[in-house]
C-alpha cells in the first residue's frame, strides 16, 4: 500500500474529548474517527487491524471440536425474548435498544437467537454437540461510553454458542474454549488472567471472565499468588474471602483490568423455555445444556493500544500477530530509489506500507511512530552508499540499534 494514497491521514491535533491512550493513540495514528460517543468509524489502518484480530480468533474457534462459523441476524424478534423471560427483565432492559414499532430488539447478545436456529434445525442428539460462532456488530445502551474503544455503545464481538447432551461433554467443552481463549489473547500479544465472576445480566451462574491488567482498568480483580487466576472484585469481600484462601496462603494482591472475553455456563437456563430440545436414546424429549463465550474483538483492539502505545513520545509498537502492516518502507532517497524495493517486497507477499510521500523526513518518521509496524526500512542516499537499506525493529531507535540490510537479503531479515 502507497502510503500517499491511504485514506485516514495521521494527524496532529485532536479534540480534547479524548483522554484515553487508545482513543488518542488510534485517532492521531488514522485508526479511527469517532463518530459519537461509544460511535466508532474504523478506517483502512485500523479495519487492518480488526481483521488480523478477527483472523486469530477464527483460527483458534475454527480448532474447537464441532464448532462452525456463521452469522446471525441484528434484529431480532420480541416473542423469542419473551419466551426466554429477558424480554421485560431490568438488566436487559437497561442495555437493549429497542425498536417499537416493529417490536423487535437490536442485538446486544444472541443467546435466543441460537437457541432457536437449535431448536428449528436440530432434533436428534446423534447431531450433538453443536457449537456455532459469529463475528458481528453488537449494540448495547453503554450510559458511560468513554474510554476510546474500552466502552462502545456499537462495537465488534465473537459470540460462540454451545449445545451438549450431557454436562459431562459441556464441561469438556468448556475446558477446551478456555484453553482457545488463552492462546487468541497471546497471539495478540496481551497477557490475560482467568479470572472467576458472577453472570452479571447474562446468567444466574457463576462464569469466567479473561482480564487484562492495565492502569485504566474499571474492574478490580484479586490475584493469586502465581498471578494466574483471579476473582473478579463484584465475587469477593476482602482478602479473607473464603474463596481466596482456597489458593492456599500467600499474598492475594489487587489489580486493575479490563475484561477482553467471557465464558458462560448456561445449563438449561435458555433451553427449557425455549424448547431447545432432542431425542434422546431411549426416545424421550431432553433439553440440552448450553454455553456462551465471547470476546470483544473491538475492545481488544483498545487494550493493546492501552499496552503497547505511549501517548508522551506518539508511538504504538504493535504486537506483530495483529499490525496492519508487517513492514513500514520509508523512501528518503533523492529520485524513488524505493519504488523497486516496494514492488519486490510487495511481489514476495510481504505486508508492506510505502512512504512515498514527498514530506520532511521528520514528518514521515512521526508518522511511522504512530503507525507502529513491527519493522520499519528507511531507504536514503547514505543507507544505500553503506550498501542496501537501514532497518530498524519497534521502538529501538538509537543508532546502535539499527542495520545495513543488503536488498537482496531483505525478505530473509523480515522473516
Amino acid at each position: 500500500m502507497r502510503q500517499s494514497q491511504l485514506f485516514g491521514a495521521t494527524r496532529r491535533e485532536i479534540s480534547q474529548e479524548e483522554e484515553s491512550i487508545n482513543a488518542i493513540l488510534l485517532t492521531r495514528g488514522g485508526y479511527i474517527c469517532r463518530t459519537a460517543a461509544g460511535v466508532t468509524s474504523f478506517l483502512p489502518l485500523g479495519l487492518r487491524v480488526i481483521e488480523n484480530i478477527k483472523n486469530i480468533v477464527r483460527a483458534e474457534m475454527n480448532e474447537l471440536p464441532a464448532t462452525q462459523e456463521l452469522l446471525m441476524p441484528v434484529f431480532q424478534p420480541k416473542d423469542i425474548w419473551e419466551e426466554s423471560g429477558r424480554w421485560d427483565d431490568e438488566g436487559m432492559k437497561e442495555v437493549m435498544y429497542r425498536v417499537q414499532d416493529t417490536n423487535m430488539g437490536i442485538g446486544a447478545t444472541h443467546e435466543e437467537n441460537a437457541t432457536d436456529l437449535f431448536r428449528k434445525l436440530v432434533s436428534s442428539y446423534k447431531e450433538l454437540p453443536l457449537c456455532i460462532y459469529q463475528i458481528q456488530t453488537k449494540f448495547r445502551k453503554e450510559l458511560r461510553a468513554k474510554s476510546g474503544l474500552l466502552r462502545g455503545r456499537e462495537f465488534i464481538m465473537k459470540d460462540l454458542y454451545s449445545f451438549h447432551l450431557t454436562e459431562e461433554g459441556f464441561q469438556d467443552y468448556y475446558e477446551q474454549a478456555a484453553a482457545a481463549y488463552l492462546r487468541v489473547f497471546e497471539r495478540c500479544g496481551v497477557n490475560a488472567i482467568r479470572t472467576k465472576a458472577s453472570g452479571g445480566i447474562f446468567s444466574k451462574r457463576p462464569s469466567d471472565e479473561f482480564q487484562v491488567i492495565n492502569s485504566v482498568g474499571e474492574d478490580t480483580i484479586y490475584l493469586n499468588p502465581a498471578g494466574d487466576e483471579a476473582w473478579n472484585e463484584e465475587m469477593v469481600t476482602g482478602q479473607d474471602d473464603p474463596r481466596l484462601l482456597e489458593w492456599g496462603g500467600g499474598e492475594v494482591r489487587p489489580a486493575q483490568a479490563t475484561e477482553v472475553g467471557n465464558i458462560f455456563p448456561y445449563g438449561t437456563r435458555y433451553t427449557v423455555p425455549m424448547h431447545g430440545e432432542v431425542t434422546d436414546e431411549t426416545g424421550q424429549k431432553v433439553p440440552v445444556i448450553m454455553g456462551a463465550y465471547g470476546i470483544g474483538i473491538s475492545r481488544l483492539m483498545g487494550v493493546i493500544t492501552e499496552l503497547y502505545g505511549n501517548v508522551e513520545t506518539g508511538k504504538i509498537a504493535w504486537p506483530t500477530g495483529i499490525a496492519p502492516f508487517k513492514v513500514h518502507l520509508i523512501d528518503l532517497s533523492p529520485d524513488g530509489q524505493g519504488n523497486p524495493i516496494y514492488d519486490q517486497l510487495k511481489a514476495a507477499g510481504v505486508e508492506v506500507l510505502f512512504d512515498d510521500r514527498d514530506r520532511r523526513a521528520g514528518e514521515k518518521f512521526a508518522d511511522a511512530d504512530l503507525i507502529g509496524a513491527p519493522i520499519r526500512l528507511i531507504v536514503s542516499k547514505r543507507s544505500l552508499d553503506a550498501g542496501g537499506v537501514e532497518a530498524v525493529k519497534a521502538w529501538n531507535i538509537s543508532p546502535d540499534e539499527r542495520e545495513i540490510v543488503a536488498v537482496s537479503e531483505l525478505e530473509n531479515f523480515i522473516r
